[in-house]
């Protein structure tokens, strides 16, 4: 499954949020240096979705705050 995630970094509270137009907002309170962040992302999505870490992929955007991820059953 592919899905097209927002990333909001250095948040309070590290959450996976879906909004009312179905974007899904993923708050990290990693800093965007040295890939932290993206790391961040994929350990929370793994945890969400409840599935090993090495199933979830950042297809695009490895320097962006849009990116495409896939998460594989």
């Amino acid at each position: 499954m592919r899905l097209e995630i927002l990333v909001h970094v250095n948040s309070r509270r590290a959450r996976v949020e879906k909004d009312l137009l179905g974007v899904v907002h993923v708050h990290v309170n990693k800093p965007a240096l040295e890939g932290r962040a993206n790391k961040a992302v994929v350990e929370m999505l793994a945890e969400y979705f409840e599935v090993g870490k090495s199933q979830v992929d950042i297809v695009a955007g490895h320097k962006s705050k849009r990116k495409v991820v896939e998460v594989i059953y």
